[in-house]
């Protein structure tokens, strides 16, 4: 596979989750089910050609693509539609895909706008910690992308008008908090692993495990708030609309982490 392939792979995922998420909200918005079975059958089918247009990204730079702001935002929107559909799997949640497919969608669009060109990695990139330290970032980002959602849904469940509705497509309440909690659980070591496997490879790299580069530290902040949701929940047992509250801001915080941080600071993360 070539990179001309790839692309098209690419455009064509694109739109397979935009229609996915006009089936979804379609869904919510007129109660008819089979918006919600054609939303699902499309974010599968996206999910896989986005899968194979991964897999001929890698065949044509040699290597994973996880080295600048088109591979990894794609890869980023990937690792939300994974862990989505792991979790809906899991607990027959047809609705998540209403909250989720619009933030894949945004993601997905931000990657459409950048340069899809495959470059020469820089020294400090040719690494084998390269594919393990973004490898955990993605799938952190992507669960902690399914805690938004599932706590967005918390939050507007008990304002849905239609009873029957909520009570058919909805996990109940306690159900969605426990579902938040596992996700932003399993968010959380991964971010860990992250913030751990990237303090190794700046020490073998630029021979020192920490610099306060603005990525590491909003990746701290991150991290801390997510540390701290899970303190309070287990010694205080915070549950409900204050650890919805939580999910929301963390997710905003990876995004500024992500998006904001390489767009508005200089950082030597800025390739990704």
């Amino acid at each position: 596979m070539n990179l001309t392939t790839e692309i098209y792979l690419f455009y064509a995922a694109v739109a397979l989750y935009c229609i996915s998420a006009v089936c979804y909200i379609l869904f919510f918005v007129m109660k008819n089910e089979k918006c919600c079975k054609g939303g699902e059958l499309t974010l599968w089918l996206a999910f896989l050609i986005h899968t194979v247009a991964l897999v001929a990204r890698t065949m044509a730079a040699k290597r994973l693509p996880l080295t600048n702001q088109y591979e990894f935002a794609t890869s980023f929107a990937w690792g939300i539609a994974l862990v989505t559909l792991i979790f809906k799997r899991k607990f027959n949640f047809k609705a998540l895909g209403a909250v989720v497919c619009p933030v894949l969608v945004v993601l997905i669009g931000y990657a459409a706008m950048q340069s899809k060109e495959i470059n020469e990695l820089m020294p400090a990139l040719q690494s084998n910690w390269l594919s393990i330290h973004v490898g955990c970032a993605i799938i952190s980002y992507g669960s902690f992308g399914v805690a938004f959602g599932v706590a967005f849904l918390y939050l507007i469940r008990e304002h849905l008008k239609d009873r029957s509705f909520v009570d058919k497509y909805l996990p109940d309440s306690e159900l969605l908090d426990l579902i938040g909690y596992r996700a932003i659980a399993l968010g959380f070591i991964f971010l860990t692993l992250v913030m751990i496997t990237g303090a190794i490879w700046a020490e073998r790299a630029w021979g020192h495990y920490w610099s306060w580069d603005p990525k590491e530290t909003w990746s701290l902040i991150t991290w801390f708030i997510y540390a701290i949701y899970l303190h309070v929940r287990i010694s205080k047992g915070w549950q409900g609309k204050k650890a919805a509250w939580f999910a929301l801001i963390g997710f905003i915080c990876v995004i500024f982490t992500y998006i904001g941080v390489n767009t508005l600071i200089p950082s030597l993360h800025s390739y990704a």
